[in-house]
């Protein structure tokens, strides 16, 4: 099947169809989900470059492996103390944090 290019759509265009513009609050809550999720990524990628495995993450920093693995799975929301530590204590390295107006 050939696909026409005005059935081609931008990732944006794709989350305005289906989940309605900015600051509408499906659009919204696609949007936090997706931090979530890219917060888990990016500690499991880490952990693994580091080659730690989740349990020995968890004791790096005080927590539970489970704990480690519901972040990791976005099954939790990592606060930002705990993902503090993560970095500092398990990973050995420095959390930078940004706000964009």
């Amino acid at each position: 099947m050939k696909t026409k290019k005005s059935d081609i759509m931008t990732l944006d265009q794709f989350k305005d169809k289906h989940y309605g513009k900015r600051g509408t609050a499906k659009r919204d809550e696609l949007e936090a989900g997706y931090k979530n999720f890219k917060i888990g990524a990016l500690i499991h990628e880490a952990r693994l470059e580091k080659g730690l495995t989740q349990k020995e993450l968890a004791e790096k920093i005080g927590t539970s492996k489970s704990y480690i693995s519901k972040i990791e799975n976005n099954i939790k929301e990592v606060r930002i103390s705990t993902l503090q530590k993560i970095v500092e204590l398990g990973f050995e390295g420095t959390l930078h944090l940004s706000i964009k107006l």
